[in-house]
């Protein structure tokens, strides 16, 4: 069993107040969910209005598969456009 966590630090300039960050990205977060099936909640910076430390994990029986998962969820959130990419970091157990 391979568990892949990837933990993303985003901007998201368009945030004004924390009640505009909460729905950029519950709507975000809700996409990568049904998109990839994984699983993601904000584990950090919750009382960022422009800032937030996203948590995403997925479960698989192959390495590979698992970094090719967590790569196309980076690639998803940097397409959106709605928030900016600073940190990027994958863990592989």
């Amino acid at each position: 069993m391979v568990i892949g966590v990837l933990t993303l630090e985003l901007f998201m300039g368009e945030a004004s107040s924390l009640k505009c960050k909460r729905r950029i990205l519950k709507s975000l977060l809700d996409r990568m969910k049904t998109r990839f099936n994984v699983a993601v909640a904000e584990v950090d910076k919750q009382d960022k209005w422009q800032y937030s430390t996203v948590g995403i994990t997925c479960v698989t029986n192959d390495r590979s598969h698992a970094h090719q998962m967590l790569s196309a969820v980076v690639k998803y959130v940097e397409k959106t456009g709605t928030v900016e990419i600073l940190h990027i970091q994958t863990e592989l157990l």
